[in-house]
């Protein structure tokens, strides 16, 4: 029986680890991120119907991410900066998406105007 990434708590600690690639290529990636578009971008990389959650797509980015990044460590001549690049930024949105989504909601409770004599 096979466990779907989605669920599996071992993809989940996974996606809490740090990348470890080189200072440039995350920085590109960082400064990627303000114009990424969820709907538009991830549509192109991962197609399909629908957008899945954060957790589905980081099960499917990561993997692309370490066959470019092998890629890129070996000198291959099909290695594509732009798609690593790109791939990363996914990455980071949907790891910013995921820790949107399993945040804690804090609920202050309301204000009360006093009336003052």
């Amino acid at each position: 029986m096979s466990v779907m990434p989605e669920t599996n708590p071992l993809c989940l600690k996974l996606f809490a680890r740090p990348l470890r690639r080189p200072r440039l290529l995350v920085e590109t990636a960082r400064h990627g991120l303000p114009l990424w578009r969820r709907n538009r971008d991830l549509r192109r990389l991962l197609p399909g119907e629908d957008i899945p959650s954060p957790k589905a797509n980081l099960a499917r980015l990561y993997p692309e991410e370490q066959r470019l990044d092998r890629a890129r460590q070996s000198g291959a001549a099909d290695y594509q900066l732009r798609r690593h690049i790109l791939i990363l930024i996914a990455i980071l949105a949907e790891r910013g998406e995921l820790a949107a989504e399993t945040a804690p909601t804090l609920i202050f409770p309301a204000k009360t105007s006093r009336a003052h004599p």
